[in-house]
């Protein structure tokens, strides 16, 4: 891994979202990668640096079209990030001309597609168990032990859904962050509150592990949308309403797809003087 002192100057990266979910991207493409905990965690930074939920670093595959490396705001790492996923799709599709990719994540080789004017992923199947996801202990991942009742899934990043009468009403601040660091999650887990509005509905809101809250999480709407339909309060298809849009979850053979918009918002580069020191 390159060293920020040795990346040619300036630094170029990209902002987006999807759904509200922002994500910076830097295209490492054709070099090492450049993005260490250090320089992640600055960049992460909203009064110092750019700020963003997740960041993503796409790089060269021998196994896929491309490789993708995610990271928290607080310079934590990733498994799986799914609206940065559908983003650097589309980045990527519209300067290759591609309808469809096949990227390496952590979580696996995860295919892509463009889906209208929206981006579809397939996030592969949820891990169900207790070791997987993972939890401290083998309990029962969908009823656990804690009050509220909540569902263990795990999407290539742990997560805890709670089913809730009213999405709105919960302090998600305060009992997001809890939850999170919980003894139950040897990982800490990403945390969902998932009001059912119906068979084919759903409202969720999230606090994101190393990251706190924010308006849209892809891994945890795959996680709520199985969590639903393995209480048998949903189908297997929902869509989903987050704090910063909707997306569509379908649990199928082949793994959980999710569809959504995406949003190319701004590109910039990054000074010698914001990288010294790192």
């Amino acid at each position: 891994m390159a060293s920020a002192d040795s990346i040619s100057q300036p630094l170029d990266f990209m902002k987006w979202h999807g759904a509200g979910n922002d994500f910076v991207m830097i295209d490492s493409r054709g070099r090492d990668a450049v993005v260490t905990r250090e320089l992640a965690a600055k960049l992460g930074d909203r009064n110092r640096g750019v700020g963003f939920d997740q960041l993503a670093e796409i790089r060269s595959s021998d196994a896929a079209d491309i490789d993708l490396d995610f990271w928290n705001a607080d310079g934590s790492r990733a498994g799986a990030c799914g609206n940065a996923t559908r983003c650097v799709a589309q980045f990527v599709m519209d300067t290759t001309g591609k309808d469809a990719l096949t990227i390496r994540t952590a979580r696996g080789i995860l295919q892509a597609r463009a889906d209208g004017d929206q981006v579809a992923v397939n996030m592969g199947q949820p891990q169900m168990d207790w070791d997987q996801v993972p939890l401290a202990s083998d309990v029962d991942t969908a009823h656990l032990p804690l009050d509220g009742d909540p569902v263990a899934v795990g999407m290539g990043n742990p997560h805890c859904v709670f089913f809730v009468n009213d999405a709105e009403a919960v302090d998600v601040a305060s009992i997001g962050p809890r939850i999170e660091h919980d003894p139950l999650f040897p990982e800490a887990t990403n945390v969902e509150f998932a009001e059912v509005r119906g068979r084919d509905e759903i409202r969720m809101r999230v606090w994101e592990r190393g990251t706190g809250i924010t308006l849209a999480c892809g891994s945890g709407a795959c996680a709520t949308a199985v969590a639903a339909h393995q209480r048998g309060l949903t189908d297997k298809r929902v869509r989903m309403e987050l704090d910063g849009g909707w997306l569509t979850l379908d649990w199928r053979e082949d793994g959980v797809w999710m569809t959504g918009p995406t949003a190319f918002v701004f590109k910039g580069q990054l000074t010698q003087e914001f990288l010294k020191g790192l």
